[in-house]
């Protein structure tokens, strides 16, 4: 099989919800095995970014806050979203500025994630923020942030016991420590 072939066939497409940020679209389709069905997909009309700011200390940042979806708190790196026409390290660098204050002089892009490819569309762009001045975090009206400055090694720890979930928050923080490791950082 050619791995860029697309087994589905789809029969019709019919717009459920759309709203500034996502759109929901159930399709008829047919699987790969034949059988008919019904397939529902996300689209989102961004792009999500996460930063992970590592000082010269190695310690980094976290936000808290309630996640409405989840129905609980949620500790994770600085995240947010991007329109599509705008590059994704401009709309980092505006995340990391409001929901922290702190403004980077290097930054590296460290993974690019598929948040839910099984429902979705969502790319997440993670970076690393290095050389970091410090200012006052200025966050949108719909979020109440806790910030958090912490030893790395105690983030990368709130992995291994499952106290962070978020999954680009787990991605950066695994792949920084894998680097960290290998000695590439």
């Amino acid at each position: 099989m050619n791995t860029t072939d697309n087994p589905w066939q789809i029969l019709s497409s019919q717009e459920i919800y759309d709203n500034p940020w996502i759109n929901l679209t159930e399709h008829q389709v047919i699987n790969p095995n034949g059988g008919r069905g019904i397939y529902g997909s996300v689209h989102f009309k961004n792009i999500a970014t996460g930063i992970l700011a590592l000082d010269e200390f190695k310690n980094t940042w976290l936000v808290g806050q309630y996640r409405f979806s989840l129905k609980q708190y949620s500790w994770e790196i600085p995240e947010g979203g991007g329109a599509l026409d705008i590059h994704p390290l401009e709309s980092a660098q505006r995340e990391l500025l409001e929901e922290t204050g702190l403004r980077a002089q290097s930054w590296t892009e460290l993974q690019r994630i598929h948040l839910s490819n099984s429902v979705s569309d969502e790319l997440g762009i993670i970076y690393l923020a290095r050389d970091l001045s410090y200012g006052k975090a200025e966050p949108e009206e719909t979020e109440e942030l806790q910030i958090w400055k912490l030893p790395f090694e105690q983030a990368y720890q709130m992995i291994i016991s499952g106290e962070i979930t978020d999954s680009m928050s787990i991605a950066a923080i695994l792949k920084l420590k894998i680097l960290i490791i290998e000695d590439k950082i």
